[in-house]
């Protein structure tokens, strides 16, 4: 009875083991004309609107826009002084007072030169109205006589007829005279007034002021010092102050040569001080017009505003001058560029994921994408790697990549700059 059992058991676990197998072979047979062959995958990107810069990553170091060593027009002793370096002064402010004893006695002396001037003046009016008045007298007696010796003949002596004549003449030359004397006062005071407005002047200069806004950056003299006048070109004569207009800073830039033709006057500039952890922006505003012979550079300035003085003379900054571009044109990444002899070709996707070869022209290139003139429209698809696996109306499976819509590309020949780069390769993958 047992053995009957035994036998029964085996031959439902041989039949179950069948049907195990059975299933297991049909589901496979399933799975593998399921899993039968298809379009092949392509790594594809979609045509976007956008801009591509060139640019070239220089340094420079900030400069003020003037520096002047202000000296006083004359030489005297510092009465006080008003600033200190790190003043912001403005034009015209006292910055100091000289003190010139000998300059105030020459200033009375020709105030008192003006005033006896003025006096001479007065007297030599009075001179001319006393000759006028004497020659009407002369003139009205010789007239007199005259009418008279000629209504009745021999009446009056021809002598005292040429006396009176000869009186008249006289006291008319007097009166020329003192017309003279009294043009030569009048001349004498405007020489008298002159000097006095010269020594005036120089005693203005003793007070000294700012010839433009800027900043005390050196202060040479105290309370005391003598101080010589800046009118030679006497290098031991120092200074009192050294002053800068740090409202505007220049940033020169040596451009290279290759990259000369794209300067042009007001082109922006973005300027990175990493000393302030900022950017500005500049305006290129001159440039020498000649390539230095040993570096065949061209110096470029760049005008910052810093009206609030945050960049200090002597600060290196990271310029990126804007060179070629294109902006607001079809961008394809490089990698869906394919060289054909002399043209470019690219593998483009239709509406039922068959492939297409188009011919396109291509503007400004950078590192990832470039610009298309022509061949391409904006939501195009493009496939982006391995095209030589690809034929004419084959069908693909696309797989898209996300790629940017514009880049900066930096170009040869400026400084190595980690940080530029890695900022125009976060604002690429925007």
């Amino acid at each position: 009875m047992r053995k009957r059992l035994w036998i029964v058991i085996s031959a439902v676990a041989i039949a179950m083991v069948v049907v195990v197998a059975l299933v297991w072979y049909g589901h496979r047979r399933t799975a593998t004309v399921e899993a039968a062959p298809g379009p092949p995958a392509a790594q594809v990107a979609v045509v976007q609107t956008g801009n591509i810069d060139q640019v070239l990553t220089l340094a420079g170091q900030f400069q003020p826009y003037q520096v002047v060593d202000v000296h006083p027009k004359v030489s005297g002793f510092i009465r006080h002084i008003d600033v200190d370096i790190g003043d912001r002064v403005h034009q015209g402010q006292t910055l100091a007072v000289l003190e010139v004893p000998e300059l105030k006695a020459q200033l009375q002396g020709t105030v008192s030169e003006v005033a006896r001037s003025g006096d001479e003046i007065v007297r030599a009016q009075h001179e001319v109205k006393r000759a006028e008045s004497m020659h009407a007298a002369l003139r009205a007696d010789y007239q007199r006589l005259l009418d008279t010796s000629q209504a009745q003949p021999g009446l009056v002596a021809q002598q005292e007829l040429d006396d009176a004549q000869a009186k008249d003449l006289s006291s008319a030359a007097d009166v020329d005279a003192a017309k003279a004397a009294l043009a030569a006062a009048q001349k004498e005071m405007e020489v008298s007034k002159s000097d006095s407005q010269r020594v005036s002047a120089m005693e203005d200069y003793t007070n000294v002021v700012a010839p433009l806004d800027g900043v005390i950056v050196w202060r040479y003299a105290d309370t005391g010092a003598l101080i010589q006048a800046g009118i030679t070109s006497n290098n031991q004569d120092l200074p009192i102050v050294k002053l800068a207009q740090s409202g505007t800073m220049r940033l020169r830039l040596p451009v290279p040569e290759a990259w000369v033709r794209y300067v042009h006057l007001g082109d922006t500039v973005n300027v990175r001080v990493d000393a302030l952890g900022r950017s500005f922006t500049g305006k290129v505003v001159r440039y020498t017009r000649e390539l230095n012979f040993e570096t065949r550079t061209m110096e470029t300035e760049i005008d910052v505003p810093n009206q609030n003085l945050e960049i200090d003379s002597g600060m290196y900054a990271n310029a990126m001058l804007r060179l070629n571009h294109a902006d607001n044109v079809p961008t394809a990444p490089v990698g869906a560029l394919v060289l054909k002899g002399n043209e470019r070709e690219v593998y483009v996707l239709d509406s039922d994921n068959r492939v297409h070869i188009r011919t396109v022209q291509v503007g400004i290139q950078g590192s990832r994408l470039a610009a298309i003139v022509s061949g391409l429209n904006p939501g195009d698809r493009v496939i982006i790697a391995a095209q030589a696996k690809y034929s004419e109306g084959e069908a693909v499976t696309p797989v898209v990549e996300k790629t940017p819509a514009s880049e900066t590309a930096l170009q040869p020949g400026g400084m190595i700059d980690m940080n530029a780069e890695a900022s125009s390769a976060s604002e690429g993958q925007q």
